[in-house]
């Protein structure tokens, strides 16, 4: 099963994307991709749920208030490294694209309005992509740690690290202390 978080400021785009992706199977290359969507309307709001919740896509508006999709796919690309990433928009900003290219490491642009069909054949291609690269990455890994070249430990991380992004980060205090995320507290 593969996870998604769509976010977009309009609530009736994340209505119509959720429905389109219920109702169309997601393929690609002969595999199918059964979604888990998840929908936010709140940059900030997504980037706390993608704290706490693994992602293998995600699909952001490119205009929102607050935040824009390039500045949110650049922090959401700290915390969830192998996730994919792609931009949705309504405006032809040949910088903005750029932008989302270099700086956030977008797979895809895609154009508002946007035709059904191709989206949804972008999404299973972006995730296809992805699952290749991860599954590329690990074999990689494999063959350093028999070639002595990555440590037991830095394989277990980055295995860790891919299973559930952010946990083996550490807030470390000037002190030498570990630092506590207060708002993760009020989480618990």
């Amino acid at each position: 099963m593969s996870r998604i978080l769509i976010v977009d400021d309009e609530e009736n785009i994340l209505k119509s994307l959720r429905r389109l992706l219920a109702m169309t199977p997601c393929s690609a290359g002969g595999k199918t991709f059964p979604l888990t969507v998840d929908t936010c309307n709140d940059p900030l709001q997504a980037l706390e749920k993608a704290f706490e919740t693994p992602y293998d896509l995600v699909l952001s508006d490119y205009r929102m208030p607050g935040m824009d999709g390039v500045a949110f796919l650049k922090e959401f690309r700290e915390l969830q490294p192998n996730a994919a990433r792609l931009i949705l928009s309504g405006y032809a900003d040949l910088n903005g694209l750029i932008a989302a290219i270099n700086e956030a490491g977008i797979v895809r642009f895609i154009a508002k309005p946007w035709n059904d069909y191709d989206l949804v054949a972008t999404i299973a291609q972006a995730l296809a992509y992805q699952e290749l690269q991860n599954e590329t990455q690990r074999m990689a890994d494999e063959a350093r740690l028999q070639q002595g070249r990555l440590s037991a430990e830095d394989f277990e991380r980055r295995r860790l690290e891919a299973l559930e992004p952010g946990i083996t980060r550490v807030n470390w205090g000037p002190d030498g202390s570990v630092m506590l995320d207060p708002d993760a507290l009020k989480r618990d």
